[in-house]
This record gives C-alpha cells, sequence and structure tokens, in this order.
C-alpha cells in the first residue's frame, strides 16, 4: 500500500496560488503526485474524465463552471474522487453546500503548508482504508464467482425434477446470475454411447468431449445452458417462437452427425416439448428422455423430437405443414431469393403429396391462400394490382384448377414478390439513428438542455453504442458534433444580424454568455465581438 501513489488535481483561476500549492507541499513523501492543474472548472470537469483523479482540490469562484457546480458534476458523475475546496471566500452558504456535496475538507486560503500536509495525510489513509476493503469485497467476490457453476447446474438440475417453487424462482436467478429471458424453453437430452467409443478413449472422456462440442456449436444460437445429469449433458434451449423447433431439431440432427464423423462419439438427442413458462421444463426434460428411449427404434447418431414420434394418422389435419410454412415466412422477410426457393421446395414437398385425395388437395389449396393474407396483412404487404383484384374465394378457386407445377410456381412467383416488397418498404422506412440525432440537433440546437442522454433516449438506443456508432459515422463525437453546429449557427448570426452578443449565445443554446464566449474563441480563435468586426470589414 505504502508504494501506491494517489492522483490529484488542482483546479484554481490563479496560476500563482497553484504553484505556490504545488512547491509548499511535499507530494511525493505524502504518497500522492500532481497530474496538474486546470484554471476553470469546464476544463477541470474534462480532466477528470479523461484522467479520473483520486482527489480534486478546487477553488470556489472560477469562470465558466464554479467549484460548487464542479463538486456536484464530479459527485454525479465520478463518486469515487474526493474533492477538497480552498477559497478565500468565507462564507456560510459555501459551507454548508459543500457539507451537502460531501466535500471531505473546506480549507480557507491562504494556503497554510501544515494544515495541507495534515489534510492530506488523513486523506491518504481514509483511501488507504477504502482500497483495502474494496480489495476484501474483491477476494470474496472471486470466490464466489469461482463457486458460480456449479451453483448454477444445481440450479438447473433442481429445475428439471420440478423442484423450484415459483416464489423462489426470481430469488435464485438472481443470486445464481442466471438470465432465462426465453421466451420459449426447450430441454435436450444428450446422449452418448458409453459401448461405441473410439479406441483408446473413456465413456467419461468423451461425453465431455461430445458437451463441449455441444455448448460451442448450439449455446450462441439458442442461448443453451449446458450441465451433466445422470450421466448425459442436458441443455437448456431458449427460442424466441414455438415454431424454432422445428431449426433446433434440425440442427442438433446436424450435430449428432458432426461429432460422430469429428471425435468417433454416437450421440443421440432427445428434444422435449417446447414450453413458456420455465417452471414447465420439467416436462420438456421429461419428453426429451423419453425422446431418447426411441433410439433403438427410429436408429442413433440423430434428434428425435418428442412432437415428431407419434403416429402421422394421429396428427391434427394441417400441422404437419406449419413448421414448413413458418420456414417459408421467415425466408421471405430475412432469407436471399434462393433460400425461398427451397422453403418453397421443402413446403410444397410436404404438403402436396401426388396421392392425396380431391379434397385433401383443396383443404391444403385453402389454407395456403388463407396464410398468405394473413401474412401479407401482419406484415403491411401492398398486394399488386392484379393480387388486389381477386377476393380470397376467387383465388382459391383458381388455384385449386391449376396443375401441381403451376401452382408451385405461383408460390414461388408470390413469395418472391412479397419479399422483394418488404425489402423495399425496409429501405424506404428505415433511417439511421445517427441520421436522426443529427436533424434532432439542427432543429433543437437552442435547447439549453439538450444532451447525449437525451438523445438517446429518444432513439431508444444505449449511450455507448450510440456513442461507438455517431463517431464512427461522422468522425466526431455527438456533443463535440452539436458545439460545432451551435457555434456555425452562432457564426452566422452574428455576420448576418446586429443582434448583441449575448443574445446570440442564449439563440444557440448557451445560458451563460462568458462560457459562449470561451467555446467561440475555441473553435474560431477570436472573441465573438471581434470575430464580426474582422468579417464585416471584410465584406465592405
Amino acid at each position: 500500500m505504502d508504494s501506491y501513489k494517489y492522483t490529484v488535481l488542482l483546479v484554481d483561476d490563479e496560476e500563482e496560488v497553484i504553484q505556490v500549492i504545488m512547491k509548499k507541499i511535499d507530494w511525493e513523501g505524502l504518497g500522492f503526485s500532481v497530474i496538474g492543474y486546470a484554471n476553470n472548472g469546464v476544463k477541470a470537469l474534462e480532466m477528470v474524465e479523461e484522467y479520473q483523479p483520486d482527489v480534486v482540490m478546487t477553488d470556489i469562484r472560477m469562470p465558466y463552471m464554479d467549484g460548487m457546480e464542479l463538486a456536484h458534476r464530479i459527485r454525479e458523475e465520478f463518486p469515487g474522487t474526493k474533492i477538497l475546496i480552498f477559497t478565500g471566500f468565507d462564507e456560510f452558504e459555501y459551507a454548508k453546500e459543500a457539507v451537502h456535496l460531501e466535500v471531505e475538507e473546506y480549507i480557507l486560503k491562504p494556503v497554510n503548508s501544515v494544515e495541507m500536509t495534515k489534510v492530506f495525510g488523513q486523506m491518504k489513509a481514509k483511501l488507504d482504508q477504502e482500497i483495502s476493503e474494496k480489495r476484501n469485497a474483491e477476494t470474496l467476490q472471486r470466490y464466489y464467482l469461482e463457486s458460480l457453476p456449479l451453483l448454477q447446474a444445481n440450479f438447473y438440475t433442481t429445475l428439471i425434477e420440478g423442484r423450484i417453487r415459483e416464489e423462489e424462482l426470481e430469488k435464485y436467478l438472481q443470486d445464481y446470475q442466471i438470465s432465462l429471458p426465453g421466451p420459449c424453453f426447450c430441454c435436450l437430452v444428450v446422449h452418448t454411447s458409453a459401448t461405441q467409443t473410439p479406441e483408446g478413449m473413456s465413456p467419461l472422456l468423451l461425453s465431455t468431449s461430445v458437451q463441449k462440442q455441444a455448448q460451442e456449436r448450439l449455446e450462441k444460437r439458442w442461448r443453451t445452458k449446458e450441465f451433466a445429469y445422470l450421466g448425459n449433458t442436458v441443455l437448456l434451449a431458449q427460442l424466441q417462437d414455438e415454431n424454432e423447433i422445428s431449426e433446433l431439431t434440425d440442427e442438433c440432427d446436424r450435430f449428432c452427425r458432426y461429432v460422430r464423423r469429428m471425435i468417433g462419439a454416437v450421440v443421440t438427442v432427445g428434444i422435449g416439448e417446447v414450453c413458456r413458462n420455465i417452471l414447465d421444463v420439467s416436462k420438456s426434460f421429461a419428453g426429451a428422455r423419453e425422446a431418447v428411449s426411441y433410439r433403438g427404434i427410429y436408429g442413433a447418431t440423430r434428434a428425435i423430437n418428442i412432437r415428431e414420434i407419434a403416429p402421422q394418422e394421429n396428427r391434427e389435419a394441417g400441422t404437419a405443414g406449419e413448421e414448413e410454412l413458418t420456414r417459408l415466412f421467415k425466408m421471405i422477410r430475412l432469407g436471399s431469393g434462393k433460400e425461398v426457393a427451397q422453403a418453397v421446395e421443402r413446403y410444397w414437398n410436404h404438403i402436396f403429396n401426388p396421392q392425396d385425395s380431391l379434397q385433401q388437395h383443396h383443404v391444403a389449396v385453402m389454407e395456403l391462400v388463407s396464410a398468405l393474407y394473413r401474412f401479407a396483412a401482419g406484415n403491411e404487404i401492398e398486394l399488386d394490382e392484379e393480387q388486389a383484384s381477386e377476393n380470397m374465394g376467387e383465388l382459391y378457386a383458381r388455384l385449386s384448377d391449376m396443375e401441381p407445377e403451376n401452382l408451385k410456381n405461383w408460390l414461388l412467383e408470390i413469395s418472391l414478390s412479397f419479399r422483394e416488397k418488404l425489402i423495399t418498404a425496409r429501405s424506404r422506412s428505415t433511417k439511421s439513428f445517427v441520421i436522426k440525432a443529427m436533424e434532432y440537433v439542427q432543429n433543437h440546437y437552442s435547447d439549453e438542455d439538450i444532451s447525449l442522454d437525451h438523445v438517446c433516449e429518444i432513439l431508444g438506443v444505449s449511450g455507448s453504442y450510440f456513442s461507438t456508432i455517431f463517431e464512427k459515422e461522422t468522425g466526431n463525437s455527438f456533443i463535440g458534433y452539436l458545439t460545432d453546429y451551435r457555434m456555425e449557427q452562432a457564426a452566422r448570426l452574428l455576420i448576418g444580424t446586429n443582434e448583441k452578443s449575448y443574445i446570440i449565445a442564449k439563440q444557440v443554446g448557451y445560458g451563460d454568455p462568458n462560457y459562449f464566449s470561451y467555446v467561440f474563441k475555441r473553435k474560431y480563435g477570436v472573441s465573438p465581438s471581434k470575430y464580426r468586426t474582422e468579417h464585416t470589414e471584410r465584406d465592405r
């Protein structure tokens, strides 16, 4: 701890005062180093943001931003920074506000080296104690984090066994830092054969390898939680929609073939029912385990979905094609033209069987027409004149009389048409939030309260994300862009009008005319009045 040097920022508009303080105090001996000094509150706040010093020692009376405002901003944005106030103004109100701001000390000028040494000696002791406590807390936090994987695995085990009560759930999730947003859940049981193992590899090692591969291939897409249970790997998958279960099944099927080829493991993945309540995953787990038991009938090295192993004839009419139709609509929204064509082919092969009766064919056509109309309405797709000229009954009658190949071509054509319309609509309606932010600045630059947080709230994005994207797109920070735009407008008003400088300051969003002059000079190198004079003379 003795070797640790705490950093100090000195703030005073009188440089000679700063120099006296720097010379009078043995900073090195006290365990501090002065990282710099600022002559006003605005500059000081910039330096605090950049260097985040341990201590800020500031005067009260300063231009642009006084010490009290600076202390208030530091307390809000950097609560760990200690604040010392020194001033020649021994006034009760200042002292009272300093106490309210939790200022460490209130020191009167002229600065006494003995008093300052005492204050900073006490400050170092306090900082040392805080760091010591923090490090102890960090140690406990490290132990806690190290035990988290085991705690989480125990929770998942208890969950699939159906032993979590609803009133306990939220506390478990919070304590064990588990996020399960869903909204849909599904249990997968990954069974690795212990009798068919590569030469020289133990069943346990093989099973561990399979679990690692499952995590790598499934975790990102399905936000899976992996844990071992009774010799198998169990995965809790999260789906955005119940219909995604078909996509998950296909992915698991590919996974089974992958591990067979790569590491020689014979793996069967049992997939349970999809549920919306996390407490129902015990039922999903039971279904997944049952599905694995059917590997003797349906074969190993594959995924078996419990929904798919019921006899075909017992399924409800129309259920067989729901997943493929969902896939088709997804490709219309998000896929390429080739992917749409593939989805049409899959749907067609799944639904339209040459051996179907005429009645079955008509039912399939009716369901298809109805689904297409709902999709168009739900996605606000404007139908072509030809498409809109027919009502649903007329369209159904026309399609029912088509030859199968012509009907399939019609489905492909209208699917591609819907896709193009969605692309056009998105490109027309979607506008970059960077452009929206710039437009907001241009329309509201006179508002003193405009800020990064305010704009982000309007746009519905985080500050960190917005700042990164804005700077990447414009080459400037948002605050930098706002300041530049305000200064450009101020310059225009100075040349084009006879308004006083303080009025122009207010018109471009600055309540403090002195600070306005400071920012203007920083950008243009001259004061507003001189800028006006120079440009007026030039135009004569």
